[in-house]
């Protein structure tokens, strides 16, 4: 299963998501690049702020930034700082089955796909809040919202269909992350604004939309995984429970107990695997 490096993510999209407002760019160690507006060193710390003021920042180790560059990312197209919310569609579109088991539906198609399940559900989030006949105001349609033109390529007759749709988005959410080796910023930046966009720009482009979709997402993901591991913890954590007294049981041979099965519970473990 592809591996999604929590923090390497999280890094990733601070740096870019208000990339096009930066003055210049931290180049990392590890080829990350940050863009910022403007930086202060706090002790071995270098805090680089995202704009203007202190709200939002990031602190990285001074030695781990190789250098400083001016931000030559090229001027973003006028776009709306958020994504237009999706519309319901009406009566008039497909109907979609009375019951279906969506995690079961998001279960299998990631499976099959080798994809966390999570990051599915973090897109799905994002493109429609998990409404299966959500509409976009550009003709996006579904869950995983999409174009008629990439459905139909993906041999998706009812976009409306939730396990179709599913099926088809992680389908192509797994087809960009191979063309862009694992990478599932790019991935997602890709399944925003479209391939084309991020070999024109040989990266995530600066548009704010797409920036801010790609932040949505990631810190979905993230608020999950840490969730996840809080509850491992606290359950590794939890005292066993004590064990019945024997002698006490048979002195109450009178009464027949039902044998209780205990379950355990398990937390999902972070994906091996935008």
């Amino acid at each position: 299963m592809r591996s999604f490096k929590l923090l390497a993510i999280l890094l990733l999209v601070m740096g870019t998501q208000l990339s096009a407002l930066g003055a210049e760019v931290a180049v990392l160690r590890n080829d990350f690049r940050i863009s910022f507006h403007h930086k202060e060193e706090i002790g071995s710390v270098t805090r680089l702020y995202m704009g203007q003021d202190s709200s939002s920042y990031v602190d990285v180790q001074t030695d781990s930034v190789a250098a400083f560059e001016k931000d030559e990312t090229p001027a973003p197209e006028p776009v709306s700082a958020q994504a237009p919310a999706p519309i319901i569609a009406t009566t008039t579109q497909p109907a979609v089955p009375a019951k279906v088991d969506l995690d079961q539906v998001v279960r299998d198609a990631s499976s099959k796909r080798q994809i966390d399940p999570d990051f599915i559900n973090s897109v799905i989030k994002a493109e429609s809040n998990f409404h299966p006949r959500a509409v976009s105001p550009k003709g996006a349609q579904g869950l995983m919202q999409l174009m008629p033109g990439t459905a139909a390529k993906l041999g998706v007759s009812d976009p409306f269909d939730p396990k179709a749709n599913v099926e088809a988005g992680t389908a192509y959410l797994s087809a960009l992350l191979t063309l862009y080796n694992n990478d599932p910023i790019k991935a997602l930046a890709a399944y925003n604004a479209g391939a084309h966009r991020v070999e024109q720009y040989h990266g995530v482009p600066p548009y704010r939309e797409t920036r801010a979709y790609i932040a949505r997402i990631v810190n979905d993901f993230n608020a999950k995984k840490v969730a996840q591991m809080k509850a491992g913890k606290a359950q590794a954590a939890a005292p066993a429970a004590k064990k019945p007294n024997s002698a006490k049981t048979a002195k109450s041979g009178t009464t027949k107990q039902r044998p209780v099965q205990q379950a355990s519970a398990t937390t999902q473990s972070s994906p091996a695997a935008d």
